[in-house]
Protein backbone atom coordinates (compact mmCIF):
# COMPACT_ATOMS: atom_id res chain seq x y z
CA UNK A 1 0.00 0.00 0.00
CA UNK A 2 2.86 2.16 0.45
CA UNK A 3 4.21 1.74 -2.75
CA UNK A 4 1.08 2.30 -4.32
CA UNK A 5 0.54 6.00 -2.14
CA UNK A 6 3.54 6.99 -3.69
CA UNK A 7 3.13 6.37 -7.11
CA UNK A 8 -0.50 8.27 -6.80
CA UNK A 9 2.36 10.88 -5.39
CA UNK A 10 4.22 10.43 -8.24
CA UNK A 11 1.54 10.60 -10.93
CA UNK A 12 0.82 14.23 -9.33
CA UNK A 13 4.96 15.23 -10.18
CA UNK A 14 4.56 13.64 -13.68
CA UNK A 15 1.36 14.84 -15.08
CA UNK A 16 2.34 18.12 -14.55
CA UNK A 17 1.65 20.35 -18.18
CA UNK A 18 5.82 20.73 -18.21
CA UNK A 19 6.60 17.40 -17.11
CA UNK A 20 4.85 16.02 -19.98
CA UNK A 21 6.25 18.06 -22.20
CA UNK A 22 9.85 16.85 -21.15
CA UNK A 23 8.59 13.31 -21.27
CA UNK A 24 7.55 13.85 -24.92
CA UNK A 25 10.82 15.90 -25.62
CA UNK A 26 12.99 13.45 -24.75
CA UNK A 27 11.25 10.50 -25.76
CA UNK A 28 10.79 11.68 -29.29
CA UNK A 29 14.71 12.84 -29.50
CA UNK A 30 15.63 9.22 -27.89
CA UNK A 31 13.35 7.35 -30.69
CA UNK A 32 15.66 9.48 -33.76
CA UNK A 33 18.72 8.88 -31.74
CA UNK A 34 17.85 5.35 -31.81
CA UNK A 35 17.52 4.99 -35.45
CA UNK A 36 20.59 6.34 -36.15
CA UNK A 37 23.76 4.07 -36.24
CA UNK A 38 26.52 4.25 -33.78
CA UNK A 39 24.62 6.94 -31.76
CA UNK A 40 22.35 4.81 -29.15
CA UNK A 41 20.51 6.05 -25.87
CA UNK A 42 23.91 7.39 -24.04
CA UNK A 43 24.91 9.83 -26.46
CA UNK A 44 21.22 11.11 -26.79
CA UNK A 45 21.76 11.51 -22.87
CA UNK A 46 24.74 13.05 -23.05
CA UNK A 47 24.17 15.41 -26.01
CA UNK A 48 20.98 16.03 -23.48
CA UNK A 49 23.28 17.02 -20.64
CA UNK A 50 24.36 20.56 -21.08
CA UNK A 51 20.22 21.15 -20.99
CA UNK A 52 19.69 19.54 -17.94
CA UNK A 53 21.64 21.62 -16.08
CA UNK A 54 18.57 24.80 -16.68
CA UNK A 55 16.21 22.54 -15.35
CA UNK A 56 15.07 20.86 -12.11
CA UNK A 57 15.92 17.35 -10.85
CA UNK A 58 12.75 16.24 -11.89
CA UNK A 59 12.42 17.75 -15.04
CA UNK A 60 16.17 16.35 -15.98
CA UNK A 61 15.51 12.94 -14.72
CA UNK A 62 12.69 12.44 -16.83
CA UNK A 63 13.57 14.19 -19.49
CA UNK A 64 16.78 12.22 -19.77
CA UNK A 65 14.40 8.75 -19.08
CA UNK A 66 12.69 9.60 -21.86
CA UNK A 67 15.68 9.75 -24.13
CA UNK A 68 17.01 6.45 -22.62
CA UNK A 69 13.80 3.99 -23.17
CA UNK A 70 12.74 6.04 -26.10
CA UNK A 71 15.77 5.15 -27.79
CA UNK A 72 14.69 0.94 -26.93
CA UNK A 73 12.05 2.27 -29.41
CA UNK A 74 14.13 3.62 -32.31
CA UNK A 75 16.63 1.29 -32.19
CA UNK A 76 14.27 -1.46 -34.02
CA UNK A 77 13.01 0.81 -36.61
CA UNK A 78 16.80 0.78 -38.59
CA UNK A 79 17.05 -2.96 -37.87
CA UNK A 80 13.67 -3.77 -39.82
CA UNK A 81 13.43 -1.28 -42.71
CA UNK A 82 17.43 -1.28 -43.57
CA UNK A 83 19.31 -4.24 -41.28
CA UNK A 84 21.22 -1.89 -39.60
CA UNK A 85 20.80 -1.49 -35.65
CA UNK A 86 20.29 1.46 -34.10
CA UNK A 87 23.04 0.38 -30.44
CA UNK A 88 23.61 -3.29 -29.48
CA UNK A 89 20.08 -3.71 -27.96
CA UNK A 90 18.66 -3.44 -30.94
CA UNK A 91 20.79 -6.88 -32.55
CA UNK A 92 18.16 -9.10 -31.98
CA UNK A 93 15.88 -7.09 -34.30
CA UNK A 94 17.47 -7.97 -37.24
CA UNK A 95 17.17 -11.32 -37.05
CA UNK A 96 13.49 -11.65 -37.81
CA UNK A 97 12.80 -8.05 -38.30
CA UNK A 98 14.34 -7.38 -41.53
CA UNK A 99 13.38 -10.88 -43.33
CA UNK A 100 10.02 -9.63 -42.35
CA UNK A 101 10.33 -6.41 -44.31
CA UNK A 102 11.90 -7.96 -47.31
CA UNK A 103 8.80 -10.81 -47.04
CA UNK A 104 6.55 -7.03 -47.88
CA UNK A 105 5.55 -7.73 -43.92
CA UNK A 106 7.28 -4.27 -42.48
CA UNK A 107 4.23 -2.95 -41.73
CA UNK A 108 3.57 -5.65 -39.12
CA UNK A 109 7.05 -5.77 -38.03
CA UNK A 110 7.29 -2.02 -37.36
CA UNK A 111 3.30 -2.51 -35.34
CA UNK A 112 4.64 -5.15 -33.36
CA UNK A 113 7.89 -4.28 -32.67
CA UNK A 114 6.34 -1.07 -31.23
CA UNK A 115 3.13 -2.98 -29.51
CA UNK A 116 5.97 -4.97 -27.50
CA UNK A 117 8.08 -2.64 -26.75
CA UNK A 118 5.00 -0.66 -25.32
CA UNK A 119 3.39 -3.66 -22.91
CA UNK A 120 7.47 -4.92 -22.24
CA UNK A 121 8.58 -0.80 -20.99
CA UNK A 122 5.08 -0.61 -19.15
CA UNK A 123 5.24 -4.26 -17.03
CA UNK A 124 8.60 -3.34 -15.90
CA UNK A 125 7.41 -0.21 -14.78
CA UNK A 126 5.01 -1.51 -12.66
CA UNK A 127 7.99 -4.48 -11.17
CA UNK A 128 10.07 -1.22 -10.67
CA UNK A 129 7.64 0.52 -8.63
CA UNK A 130 6.96 -2.70 -6.43
CA UNK A 131 10.34 -4.57 -6.44
CA UNK A 132 13.10 -2.05 -6.52
CA UNK A 133 14.76 -2.37 -3.18
CA UNK A 134 14.65 -6.67 -3.16
CA UNK A 135 15.59 -6.74 -6.51
CA UNK A 136 18.61 -4.31 -5.93
CA UNK A 137 19.69 -6.54 -3.16
CA UNK A 138 19.35 -9.83 -5.16
CA UNK A 139 21.49 -8.23 -7.67
CA UNK A 140 24.16 -7.23 -5.27
CA UNK A 141 24.52 -11.01 -4.42
CA UNK A 142 26.38 -11.42 -8.07
CA UNK A 143 30.01 -11.18 -8.37
CA UNK A 144 32.52 -11.48 -10.82
CA UNK A 145 32.07 -15.62 -10.47
CA UNK A 146 28.78 -15.12 -11.39
CA UNK A 147 29.25 -12.34 -13.81
CA UNK A 148 31.52 -14.85 -15.73
CA UNK A 149 29.15 -17.51 -15.44
CA UNK A 150 26.13 -15.58 -16.79
CA UNK A 151 28.46 -14.47 -19.79
CA UNK A 152 29.08 -17.68 -20.56
CA UNK A 153 25.44 -18.70 -20.37
CA UNK A 154 24.66 -15.94 -23.08
CA UNK A 155 26.90 -16.99 -25.24
CA UNK A 156 26.53 -20.54 -25.20
CA UNK A 157 22.41 -20.26 -25.84
CA UNK A 158 23.32 -17.53 -28.69
CA UNK A 159 25.80 -19.86 -30.10
CA UNK A 160 23.73 -23.00 -29.92
CA UNK A 161 20.49 -21.09 -31.27
CA UNK A 162 22.22 -20.63 -34.46
CA UNK A 163 21.06 -22.50 -37.46
CA UNK A 164 22.76 -25.67 -39.19
CA UNK A 165 26.25 -26.90 -38.07
CA UNK A 166 26.14 -25.59 -34.05
CA UNK A 167 29.78 -25.65 -34.02
CA UNK A 168 30.16 -22.67 -36.32
CA UNK A 169 28.00 -21.18 -33.99
CA UNK A 170 31.00 -21.59 -31.32
CA UNK A 171 33.56 -20.82 -33.99
CA UNK A 172 32.43 -17.51 -34.28
CA UNK A 173 31.78 -16.88 -30.38
CA UNK A 174 35.65 -17.74 -30.45
CA UNK A 175 36.35 -15.36 -33.38
CA UNK A 176 34.69 -12.26 -31.13
CA UNK A 177 36.36 -13.32 -28.03
CA UNK A 178 39.43 -13.02 -29.85
CA UNK A 179 38.50 -9.73 -31.67
CA UNK A 180 37.49 -8.61 -27.92
CA UNK A 181 40.54 -9.20 -26.10
CA UNK A 182 42.55 -6.57 -28.80
CA UNK A 183 44.27 -3.65 -26.96
CA UNK A 184 45.59 -2.87 -23.36
CA UNK A 185 45.08 -5.71 -20.70
CA UNK A 186 42.97 -4.14 -18.54
CA UNK A 187 45.20 -5.81 -15.20
CA UNK A 188 48.46 -5.81 -16.05
CA UNK A 189 49.29 -2.96 -19.13
CA UNK A 190 50.24 -5.38 -21.87
CA UNK A 191 49.30 -4.49 -25.40
CA UNK A 192 47.83 -7.32 -26.88
CA UNK A 193 47.65 -7.93 -30.55
CA UNK A 194 47.64 -4.41 -31.43
CA UNK A 195 50.87 -4.61 -33.48
CA UNK A 196 52.20 -1.44 -32.46
CA UNK A 197 49.24 0.43 -33.79
CA UNK A 198 48.22 3.24 -31.47
CA UNK A 199 44.52 3.24 -32.42
CA UNK A 200 44.40 -0.52 -31.52
CA UNK A 201 45.64 -0.04 -27.80
CA UNK A 202 42.31 1.10 -26.67
CA UNK A 203 40.36 -1.73 -28.20
CA UNK A 204 37.76 -2.07 -30.89
CA UNK A 205 34.47 -0.60 -30.13
CA UNK A 206 31.54 -3.29 -30.60
CA UNK A 207 29.44 -0.74 -32.07
CA UNK A 208 32.02 -0.65 -34.86
CA UNK A 209 31.50 -4.39 -35.47
CA UNK A 210 27.97 -4.08 -35.02
CA UNK A 211 27.32 -1.46 -37.68
CA UNK A 212 29.81 -2.90 -40.14
CA UNK A 213 28.60 -6.92 -39.28
CA UNK A 214 25.02 -5.90 -40.53
CA UNK A 215 24.42 -2.34 -42.11
CA UNK A 216 27.68 -2.61 -44.45
CA UNK A 217 27.78 -6.45 -44.42
CA UNK A 218 23.99 -6.35 -46.22
CA UNK A 219 25.39 -3.42 -48.46
CA UNK A 220 28.15 -5.96 -49.76
CA UNK A 221 25.50 -8.63 -50.24
CA UNK A 222 23.02 -6.95 -52.04
CA UNK A 223 25.51 -5.88 -54.33
CA UNK A 224 24.78 -8.74 -56.65
CA UNK A 225 21.33 -8.55 -56.30
CA UNK A 226 20.82 -4.94 -57.32
CA UNK A 227 22.76 -5.17 -60.24
CA UNK A 228 21.03 -8.70 -61.32
CA UNK A 229 17.81 -6.87 -60.79
CA UNK A 230 16.96 -9.43 -57.58
CA UNK A 231 16.37 -6.81 -55.32
CA UNK A 232 12.83 -4.94 -55.59
CA UNK A 233 11.14 -2.30 -54.28
CA UNK A 234 7.97 -2.20 -52.39
CA UNK A 235 5.43 -0.05 -53.65
CA UNK A 236 2.19 -0.75 -51.98
CA UNK A 237 2.05 -0.37 -48.28
CA UNK A 238 -0.88 -1.72 -45.70
CA UNK A 239 -1.94 -0.71 -42.54
CA UNK A 240 0.58 -0.82 -39.33
CA UNK A 241 -1.01 -3.26 -37.40
CA UNK A 242 -1.06 -7.10 -36.68
CA UNK A 243 -3.66 -9.62 -37.16
CA UNK A 244 -5.22 -11.67 -34.46
CA UNK A 245 -3.11 -14.91 -35.65
CA UNK A 246 0.19 -12.17 -35.04
CA UNK A 247 -1.19 -11.36 -31.75
CA UNK A 248 -1.94 -15.29 -31.02
CA UNK A 249 1.82 -15.94 -31.78
CA UNK A 250 3.25 -12.76 -29.70
CA UNK A 251 1.81 -12.00 -26.71
CA UNK A 252 2.92 -15.46 -24.78
CA UNK A 253 6.33 -14.61 -25.81
CA UNK A 254 5.99 -10.83 -25.06
CA UNK A 255 5.48 -12.03 -21.51
CA UNK A 256 7.84 -14.52 -21.14
CA UNK A 257 10.29 -11.65 -22.51
CA UNK A 258 9.65 -8.82 -19.88
CA UNK A 259 10.70 -10.09 -16.57
CA UNK A 260 13.84 -12.03 -18.03
CA UNK A 261 14.60 -8.85 -20.01
CA UNK A 262 13.98 -6.50 -16.70
CA UNK A 263 15.89 -8.82 -14.33
CA UNK A 264 18.67 -8.73 -16.60
CA UNK A 265 18.61 -4.84 -17.01
CA UNK A 266 18.80 -5.01 -13.17
CA UNK A 267 22.47 -6.51 -13.29
CA UNK A 268 24.81 -3.82 -13.90
CA UNK A 269 26.79 -4.41 -16.86
CA UNK A 270 24.44 -6.96 -18.66
CA UNK A 271 22.55 -4.24 -20.80
CA UNK A 272 19.41 -5.12 -23.42
CA UNK A 273 21.77 -6.84 -25.68
CA UNK A 274 22.02 -9.96 -23.64
CA UNK A 275 18.51 -9.33 -22.66
CA UNK A 276 17.34 -9.03 -26.29
CA UNK A 277 19.59 -12.22 -27.26
CA UNK A 278 19.09 -14.22 -24.20
CA UNK A 279 14.50 -14.04 -24.73
CA UNK A 280 15.21 -14.40 -28.45
CA UNK A 281 17.41 -17.93 -27.97
CA UNK A 282 15.02 -18.94 -25.00
CA UNK A 283 11.91 -18.06 -27.71
CA UNK A 284 13.50 -20.46 -30.23
CA UNK A 285 14.26 -23.24 -28.46
CA UNK A 286 10.97 -23.55 -27.15
CA UNK A 287 9.36 -22.57 -30.10
CA UNK A 288 7.07 -25.72 -31.75
CA UNK A 289 8.57 -23.96 -35.30
CA UNK A 290 11.89 -23.55 -34.68
CA UNK A 291 12.88 -23.81 -37.92
CA UNK A 292 11.23 -20.42 -38.89
CA UNK A 293 13.17 -18.25 -36.38
CA UNK A 294 15.71 -16.06 -38.63
CA UNK A 295 13.19 -15.84 -41.69
CA UNK A 296 10.34 -13.78 -40.62
CA UNK A 297 9.07 -15.37 -37.28
CA UNK A 298 7.06 -12.59 -35.86
CA UNK A 299 7.53 -13.77 -32.04
CA UNK A 300 11.67 -13.89 -32.76
CA UNK A 301 10.95 -10.00 -33.45
CA UNK A 302 8.41 -9.69 -30.29
CA UNK A 303 10.29 -11.31 -27.61
CA UNK A 304 13.48 -9.26 -27.65
CA UNK A 305 11.80 -6.03 -28.60
CA UNK A 306 9.76 -6.62 -24.80
CA UNK A 307 12.75 -7.71 -23.38
CA UNK A 308 15.34 -4.98 -24.47
CA UNK A 309 12.68 -2.09 -23.30
CA UNK A 310 12.25 -4.25 -20.49
CA UNK A 311 16.05 -4.31 -19.61
CA UNK A 312 16.19 -0.44 -19.91
CA UNK A 313 13.87 0.16 -17.15
CA UNK A 314 15.63 -2.73 -15.16
CA UNK A 315 18.75 -0.57 -15.66
CA UNK A 316 17.59 2.01 -13.52
CA UNK A 317 17.38 -0.17 -10.37
CA UNK A 318 21.16 0.06 -9.06
CA UNK A 319 21.51 3.63 -10.12
CA UNK A 320 18.66 5.10 -8.25
CA UNK A 321 18.84 2.02 -5.22
CA UNK A 322 22.45 1.26 -5.01
CA UNK A 323 24.07 4.11 -6.69
CA UNK A 324 25.59 1.29 -9.00
CA UNK A 325 24.91 2.47 -12.56
CA UNK A 326 23.59 -0.54 -14.85
CA UNK A 327 24.37 0.61 -18.03
CA UNK A 328 26.59 3.25 -20.03
CA UNK A 329 23.28 5.47 -20.51
CA UNK A 330 22.41 5.32 -16.66
CA UNK A 331 25.90 6.16 -15.83
CA UNK A 332 25.74 9.48 -17.51
CA UNK A 333 22.35 9.94 -15.96
CA UNK A 334 24.20 9.26 -12.08
CA UNK A 335 26.67 11.58 -13.32
CA UNK A 336 24.14 14.24 -13.88
CA UNK A 337 22.16 13.71 -10.86
CA UNK A 338 25.20 13.92 -8.95
CA UNK A 339 25.96 17.48 -10.36
CA UNK A 340 22.39 18.68 -9.56
CA UNK A 341 23.26 17.73 -6.30
CA UNK A 342 21.50 14.07 -5.38
CA UNK A 343 23.58 11.79 -4.70
CA UNK A 344 21.81 8.35 -5.85
CA UNK A 345 21.86 5.36 -3.57
CA UNK A 346 19.17 4.06 -0.66
CA UNK A 347 18.79 7.20 1.52
CA UNK A 348 17.80 8.91 -2.50
CA UNK A 349 14.11 6.34 -2.10
CA UNK A 350 13.60 7.61 1.41
CA UNK A 351 14.90 11.49 1.40
CA UNK A 352 13.97 12.45 -2.08
CA UNK A 353 10.53 10.36 -2.88
CA UNK A 354 9.27 13.26 -5.26
CA UNK A 355 12.34 12.68 -7.54
CA UNK A 356 12.40 8.63 -7.65
CA UNK A 357 8.60 8.62 -7.70
CA UNK A 358 7.69 11.05 -10.60
CA UNK A 359 10.03 9.87 -12.60
CA UNK A 360 8.80 6.09 -12.40
CA UNK A 361 4.77 7.66 -12.87
CA UNK A 362 6.68 9.25 -16.08
CA UNK A 363 7.48 6.07 -17.71
CA UNK A 364 3.67 4.97 -17.71
CA UNK A 365 3.28 8.07 -19.36
CA UNK A 366 5.96 7.73 -21.50
CA UNK A 367 5.68 4.63 -22.83
CA UNK A 368 1.98 5.99 -24.01
CA UNK A 369 3.20 8.92 -25.75
CA UNK A 370 5.70 6.60 -27.62
CA UNK A 371 3.14 3.85 -28.69
CA UNK A 372 1.05 6.89 -30.00
CA UNK A 373 3.64 8.44 -31.59
CA UNK A 374 6.15 5.64 -32.71
CA UNK A 375 3.20 3.61 -34.69
CA UNK A 376 1.81 6.40 -37.14
CA UNK A 377 5.33 7.40 -37.38
CA UNK A 378 6.02 3.71 -38.65
CA UNK A 379 3.64 4.55 -41.69
CA UNK A 380 6.08 7.27 -43.04
CA UNK A 381 9.64 5.13 -42.23
CA UNK A 382 8.23 2.04 -43.91
CA UNK A 383 8.21 4.32 -47.48
CA UNK A 384 12.18 3.94 -47.05
CA UNK A 385 11.17 0.13 -48.96
CA UNK A 386 10.06 2.15 -52.12
CA UNK A 387 13.19 3.84 -52.67
CA UNK A 388 15.18 1.96 -55.12
CA UNK A 389 17.69 -0.06 -54.31
CA UNK A 390 20.56 1.84 -56.11
CA UNK A 391 19.48 5.10 -53.89
CA UNK A 392 18.87 3.37 -50.78
CA UNK A 393 22.13 1.61 -50.48
CA UNK A 394 24.46 4.51 -50.63
CA UNK A 395 22.65 6.20 -47.79
CA UNK A 396 22.92 3.08 -45.60
CA UNK A 397 26.96 3.31 -46.50
CA UNK A 398 27.16 6.97 -45.66
CA UNK A 399 25.43 6.33 -42.57
CA UNK A 400 27.31 3.80 -41.20
CA UNK A 401 30.78 5.75 -42.31
CA UNK A 402 29.00 8.39 -40.56
CA UNK A 403 28.30 6.39 -37.36
CA UNK A 404 31.30 4.96 -37.19
CA UNK A 405 33.35 8.44 -37.38
CA UNK A 406 30.50 9.33 -34.54
CA UNK A 407 31.83 6.40 -32.23
CA UNK A 408 35.87 6.95 -32.96
CA UNK A 409 36.37 10.51 -34.07
CA UNK A 410 38.98 8.67 -36.29
CA UNK A 411 39.82 7.78 -39.69
CA UNK A 412 41.03 4.62 -38.35
CA UNK A 413 37.89 3.27 -37.63
CA UNK A 414 36.68 3.38 -41.45
CA UNK A 415 39.98 0.56 -41.86
CA UNK A 416 38.35 -1.32 -38.57
CA UNK A 417 34.56 -0.76 -40.69
CA UNK A 418 35.78 -2.08 -43.96
CA UNK A 419 37.75 -5.08 -42.37
CA UNK A 420 34.77 -6.28 -40.46
CA UNK A 421 32.17 -5.67 -42.65
CA UNK A 422 34.65 -8.16 -45.52
CA UNK A 423 34.58 -10.09 -42.41
CA UNK A 424 30.96 -10.65 -41.84
CA UNK A 425 30.02 -10.98 -45.39
CA UNK A 426 32.13 -13.89 -46.01
CA UNK A 427 31.07 -15.08 -42.45
CA UNK A 428 27.14 -14.92 -43.86
CA UNK A 429 28.36 -17.09 -47.46
CA UNK A 430 30.18 -19.84 -45.57
CA UNK A 431 26.89 -20.17 -43.06
CA UNK A 432 28.63 -19.13 -40.01
CA UNK A 433 26.45 -17.19 -37.35
CA UNK A 434 27.68 -13.63 -36.83
CA UNK A 435 25.24 -12.68 -33.68
CA UNK A 436 27.25 -15.16 -31.46
CA UNK A 437 30.82 -13.05 -32.78
CA UNK A 438 29.24 -9.79 -32.18
CA UNK A 439 27.82 -10.45 -28.95
CA UNK A 440 31.27 -12.16 -27.80
CA UNK A 441 33.04 -8.73 -28.55
CA UNK A 442 30.37 -6.59 -26.53
CA UNK A 443 30.78 -8.70 -23.44
CA UNK A 444 34.40 -10.56 -24.13
CA UNK A 445 36.08 -7.96 -22.06
CA UNK A 446 34.38 -7.81 -19.16
CA UNK A 447 33.75 -11.49 -19.20
CA UNK A 448 37.84 -11.70 -19.56
CA UNK A 449 38.15 -9.28 -16.05
CA UNK A 450 35.27 -11.16 -13.93
CA UNK A 451 36.78 -14.26 -14.89
CA UNK A 452 40.51 -13.16 -13.52
CA UNK A 453 39.05 -11.51 -10.54
CA UNK A 454 36.83 -14.74 -9.35
CA UNK A 455 39.96 -16.59 -10.11
CA UNK A 456 42.20 -14.58 -8.24
CA UNK A 457 39.85 -14.14 -4.95
CA UNK A 458 39.69 -18.32 -4.77
CA UNK A 459 43.08 -17.82 -4.44
CA UNK A 460 43.95 -19.44 -7.92
CA UNK A 461 41.69 -22.19 -7.41
CA UNK A 462 38.72 -23.32 -9.68
CA UNK A 463 36.58 -23.79 -6.86
CA UNK A 464 34.91 -20.41 -7.52
CA UNK A 465 32.85 -22.19 -10.55
CA UNK A 466 31.07 -23.76 -7.58
CA UNK A 467 31.17 -21.13 -5.25
CA UNK A 468 27.52 -19.99 -4.52
CA UNK A 469 24.22 -21.35 -5.28
CA UNK A 470 23.62 -18.96 -8.25
CA UNK A 471 26.72 -20.34 -10.13
CA UNK A 472 25.74 -23.73 -9.78
CA UNK A 473 22.19 -22.71 -11.29
CA UNK A 474 24.71 -20.84 -14.09
CA UNK A 475 26.61 -23.73 -14.61
CA UNK A 476 23.21 -25.96 -15.15
CA UNK A 477 21.59 -23.82 -17.35
CA UNK A 478 25.18 -23.55 -19.46
CA UNK A 479 25.25 -27.02 -19.92
CA UNK A 480 21.08 -27.29 -20.42
CA UNK A 481 21.39 -24.68 -23.54
CA UNK A 482 23.92 -26.85 -24.89
CA UNK A 483 22.19 -29.99 -24.43
CA UNK A 484 18.81 -28.63 -25.40
CA UNK A 485 19.11 -28.59 -29.28
CA UNK A 486 20.26 -32.05 -29.25
CA UNK A 487 17.48 -33.26 -27.34
CA UNK A 488 14.79 -31.41 -29.54
CA UNK A 489 15.95 -32.76 -32.53
CA UNK A 490 16.09 -36.22 -31.42
CA UNK A 491 12.62 -35.40 -30.25
CA UNK A 492 11.72 -34.43 -33.46
CA UNK A 493 13.45 -37.48 -35.56
CA UNK A 494 11.17 -39.63 -33.15
CA UNK A 495 7.91 -37.84 -33.79
CA UNK A 496 8.63 -38.10 -37.58
CA UNK A 497 9.04 -41.58 -37.62
CA UNK A 498 5.88 -42.41 -35.52
CA UNK A 499 4.01 -40.28 -38.14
Amino acid sequence: MESINLLLQGFGVAIQPMNILWVTIGGILGTVVGMLPGLGPATGVAVLLPLTFTMGPVAALITMGGVYYGAMYGGSRASILINTPGDGAAIAATFDGYPMAMKGRAEQALAISAIASFIGGTISTFLIAFLAIPVSRFALKFGPAEYFLLYLFALTATATMSEGDKVKGFASMVIGLMIATIGIDMQSGVSRFTFGILDLQGGIDFLIVIIAMFALGEVLKSFKNISDGKKQMQTKFGKIWISKEDWKACWKPILRSTPLGFFVGVLPGAGGTIASLMAYSTEKQISSHPQEFGEGAIEGLAAPEAANNAASVGALIPMLALGVPGSGTTAVMMGALMMLGLQPGPKLFQMQTEIVWGLIASMFIGNIILAIINIPMAGLLVRVLSVPPKVLYPIVLALTFIGTYAIASSTASFYLLLIFGVMGYFLVKSKFPTSPLVLAVIVGNSMEQSFRRAYKIADSSFDFLVSSPLCIILILLTIGAILLPFIQERLRQRKARNA
